[in-house]
Parts: structure tokens; sequence; C-alpha cells
């Protein structure tokens, strides 16, 4: 048994399994200072390897865990990082969250959610968010936070994180906020695709369904759905193109407009799942067969894809990806490096496209 071993059995012995580790039973159990300890346990670079896992070998077998609040006391961090949110598909904000708290747990800081409402009662785009902003983070100090679409694209949002002088990373923001890093994905690149995949299985008469016109993702898919367009020379029909807002009930409303035209689409794109749901809910009701009548795209690789009949074919967005990304980047404190980290994405192929048979 080496002398390390001795002194962790002594210590557990002394506290008989009743009171909690400090940091101090740590550090004398690596045979280390405590700075040693509060370094690796923070994820501090220029720690030895060795010395690394000798510390967290004793933190684990101690089942010491540092206090948040202690941590913050001791430092001028809180070892908080918030997401603020506000978008219409809860899929989406719940994979941000689930990537962003892998990232924090990892390197022991904590997330917290904050939902602000970009849009008005009856929809008009409210002006001014900069005071919902600072009353949500002025009583919670954090150390960055992570802006998803819209709210990566309003400007008194971002004018108030600047003004309290709080990092943060946009997720997939339409633009470049100068000296500030951003993760997002290739949108334009992954609906080119899917429209080249239904061009490929013989649909001449694509149609396509917008998304929410203030979030950043939308005018990026509806100019891949554009380009794969006119790549191929086909006709991008005006009566072919419809708004939505990301919302099920709106794919609902386009697919009904675009199924009842005297001349219907062979495939329907719509910009997210839950329009393309709504898509293929109509579809069904009208007595119009998917896939053999109708070719169904979505985009996102939502769970409810999956629970569709026939499955979804859509984008899967590295969602859970971009949120890891984001808090990965607060925490090492790569924020203003103006970095662009673009995720992949991948075209998943189920049973709602198939051959254009007319």
């Amino acid at each position: 048994m080496s002398d390390t071993d001795i002194l962790l059995r002594r210590i557990k012995e002394r506290k008989g399994g009743s009171m909690k580790s400090t940091i101090h039973d740590v550090a004398k159990a690596a045979g280390v200072s405590m700075k040693t300890v509060s370094r690796v346990l923070n994820h501090e670079p220029n720690v030895a390897d060795k010395t690394r896992e000798t510390v967290l070998a004793a933190a684990a077998e101690l089942r010491y865990s540092p206090s948040l609040a202690a941590r913050s006391l001791a430092s001028s961090k809180s070892y908080l990082i918030a997401l603020l949110y506000d978008n219409p598909s809860p899929n989406y904000i719940a994979n941000i969250q689930k990537g962003a708290t892998q990232a924090c747990r990892e390197r022991g800081y904590h997330l917290v959610a904050e939902p602000l409402e970009i849009a008005g009662p009856l929809g008009a785009i409210e002006g001014d968010l900069s005071i919902d902003v600072e009353r949500a983070l002025e009583r919670l100090p954090v150390d960055g936070a992570i802006l998803t679409p819209p709210l990566c694209d309003n400007g008194s949002v971002i004018h108030a994180l600047q003004r309290l002088k709080i990092p943060y990373v946009p997720v997939a923001p339409s633009a470049s906020h100068g000296r500030v890093a951003i993760v997002q994905m290739d949108d334009v690149k992954a609906s080119k695709e899917m429209v080249q995949y239904l061009i490929s299985l013989g649909h001449k008469k694509i149609a396509f369904i917008k998304g929410d016109p203030h979030h950043s993702a939308t005018p990026r898919r509806f100019e891949g759905f554009r380009e794969a367009m006119r790549k191929a020379e086909l006709e991008i029909r005006p009566d072919y193109v419809q708004s939505g807002d990301y919302h099920f009930r709106s794919g609902i409303a386009a697919a009904e407009a675009l199924l009842q035209l005297a001349d219907p689409p062979t495939a329907i794109f719509a910009s997210n799942d839950d329009m393309a749901a709504g898509v293929i809910s109509v579809a069904n009701r009208l007595g119009v067969s998917v896939p053999d009548s109708l070719s169904v795209g979505g985009f996102d690789d939502t769970p409810l894809a999956r629970i569709l009949w026939p499955q979804l074919t859509t984008v899967r967005q590295p969602i859970e990806g971009l949120g890891f990304e984001a808090a990965k980047i607060l925490i090492t404190k790569d924020s203003q490096d103006e970095t662009v980290r673009t995720l992949e994405h991948d075209l998943i192929v189920r049973g709602s496209t198939g051959p254009c048979l007319a």
C-alpha cells in the first residue's frame, strides 16, 4: 500500500464517513499544495499530467466536491454560465442546454437558463430587451452568456451584455460580431443537400416552407433551396414558396395552400421538423400518400422526426454540439478570438421521401 493510500485511509477513518472532505484533505492526500489542488479542479493549464492524475484520484477517493460559493470567493469567477433564449422550438433549446450543461459539468461550472421574450403579445418584435437582460444578470453574476437565435442578432441584448462586460458567444448569428467567437453550422449547404437529394429522386416540382423571418437560419435555408434549384435549372414558382414560423400550425397552413393548388408539388421541403410534421398531417387528411404521391423533408432531426409515420427524412443539426462548443469557448476564455467554429451536419434519409412517380 502506498503512502498516499495510507493517508487516504487515515483521513477517511478520522472522518468516520460523516464529515465532508476539504481541499486541505485532498492536498494532504495528494502531497501537493492547496493552490495546486485548486488549479487542477479549475482545469487550469501548466499542471503536470501525473500531478493532475494524483489530485483527481485523491479528490474522487475522498468524494471531495468544492463549494461553488467558496470557489467564487477564492477567485474573481462565479463559475456560472447563462443560456439566454427565446426560440419557438423547445427541442432546440433542450438540446442546446444539454450540450452546454455537459461542457460546464466537465469543467466545474454550472449552467443557468434565462428565457427572454423577444416578441410581444401580438407577435410584434420588442425594441429593447436591455432592461430584461440587466435585471436577469445583475442579480445573478455570470462569467459568460450563450445567445441562441434570434437573441444572437438582437442589438439591445448584445449592448446590454457589453455594458455589463459579460463575455458572450452567439449561436448561429446572421453576421459577424466583431472580436467575438461564434459557433454555427452551414445552413445553406445543408439545405442544398436536401434539395439535391429530392432532385436525385426525380422531383422537379419542389416547394419550400420558410421559417420565422426573425431567425438567422431562415434566409440561409431558403438560399440553399434557391441555389440547388437554380443549379438544376428548375423553376422556383412563387406559389410553391410559403411562409411559416417554425411552429406545427404554420406547417399545416402552408401545406393546405400547397396541396390544394391546381398543380401541386410532388415534394415539400419544410425548414424545420415541426412544420414538416404539419405537412404530413395535412397530406394524411387529404388522402395524399407520403411518399408515393408526396415526398416531405424537414430540418433539425428532432425526436418528432422518428415518431412520425412515415419517419421523416431530415437534416440532422448538431444542436448539442453547438451548445457544448459555446460553453467551452466561454469557460476557456476564447470568446474574444474571432473564432468561427462550424460543426458538421448529416442528411438523414427515412421513409417520408421516395422516387417521383408523377
